[in-house]
């Protein structure tokens, strides 16, 4: 429980700066009183000075901060703050040597084979050349605090920026679904009523699926399919037998995170593009290999078939998508769309995890 408390306290109580002043100038205390018994041949002396000017390097230490966080020197290190930092470690070495010369001449304390000048030249410049090394260093950490905050805050409102980002394209799908499957719903009401029903409550099983997935942009691939599941519920509702649909999801890869919303804007285009003469077949094929995952989508017809064909115009569907794999997947990813006989295929590869934008 002491242990607890005490790094309780160390963590939670001190700052940064007081949590190095402790750990540097205790360790400047051993190497102090080690040379201090090497000088003055005495356990007694050397303790004794020691513990009297520890404190004392502490507190003008911690007043030399003050200092350099003042206008004169807002934390940065310049030709004239270095001149300025000079002058403090002389001056606060002084007053060091000045505390240390009352009390060796009150208890009598002599350094053997030194002379009153070295007695007072040596120990300034020694505590000069610590304090003005102490001074350097404060500001090089400060330096690197600063300069990992401000990657830290760039860090944060890269994120930001991206789940911003990831949100108004995830939004944008909504809208676009909704206008196709309404347009659709409307479309089938005056001669097929039953099927327009059935769309209603495919559309209605969907926006469920749609909303509850709102605010996570990362779903597991079982998760996905779902959500494409119900979108095809409504295109089947629409187009009776004349659609005809087949999903395979590898039992590794249900698991798997993806990117929610990844796959629909490409199941709409199969959809909305492909080949209904005799009858439109759309295939999921999605599989697990290491740590990527590798989705087919087919259907049938053709990338080019006419001037005037709509496939030359997909809309924001595949511009939504590949934005979202250069965010979700940055470098990661690979996405094809052709013709393979007379079927077109999209082929993704997602590698590793998607980035959340969180």
């Amino acid at each position: 429980m002491a242990a607890g408390t005490v790094g309780a306290w160390w963590t939670g109580r001190l700052s940064v700066f007081w949590r190095a002043q402790i750990v540097g100038w205790g360790l400047f205390f051993l190497v102090d009183l080690l040379n201090r018994l090497l000088t003055y041949r005495s356990v007694k002396v050397a303790l004794g000075i020691t513990l009297l000017i520890t404190p004392c390097l502490v507190v003008l230490s911690a007043g030399m901060r003050r200092v350099y966080t003042s206008r004169a020197f807002n934390n940065r290190l310049t030709p004239h703050s270095i001149a300025l930092i000079g002058v403090l470690s002389i001056g606060a070495a002084a007053i060091v040597i000045t505390i240390v010369f009352v009390f060796r001449r009150a208890f009598g304390w002599e350094i053997p084979f030194w002379g009153p000048l070295e007695e007072v030249v040596v120990p300034w410049i020694h505590y000069s050349l610590a304090l003005a090394g102490w001074s350097l260093c404060y500001f090089w950490i400060h330096a690197e605090m600063a300069e990992q905050a401000e990657h830290q805050h760039a860090v944060r409102a890269e994120a930001e920026a991206l789940r911003l980002e990831l949100e108004e394209l995830r939004l944008q799908l909504d809208p676009h679904f909704l206008f196709n499957a309404l347009n659709g719903v409307a479309e089938e009401i005056p001669e097929h009523p039953s099927a327009a029903l059935a769309m209603l409550r495919n559309l209605t099983a969907y926006l469920r699926n749609s909303l509850d997935g709102i605010n996570h942009p990362i779903v597991t691939v079982d998760t996905e399919v779902e959500g494409l599941s119900a979108y095809l519920g409504v295109q089947k509702a629409r187009f009776g037998d004349r659609l005809r649909t087949r999903i395979h999801v590898e039992h590794a890869a249900g698991g798997r995170r993806i990117a929610s919303f990844l796959l629909q804007p490409l199941i709409e285009n199969a959809v909305k593009y492909g080949r209904r003469d005799d009858g439109l077949d759309v295939h999921i094929d999605i599989r697990a290999a290491g740590d990527a995952l590798h989705i087919q989508i087919e259907n049938t017809g053709t990338l080019d078939e006419g001037a005037g064909s709509r496939r030359r115009r997909p809309g924001i569907g595949l511009e939504n998508v590949r934005r979202r794999l250069d965010l979700h997947y940055p470098g990661r990813h690979a996405f094809t769309l052709g013709d393979s006989g007379n079927k077109v295929v999209a082929k993704l590869t997602l590698e590793g995890e998607p980035c959340s934008g969180s």
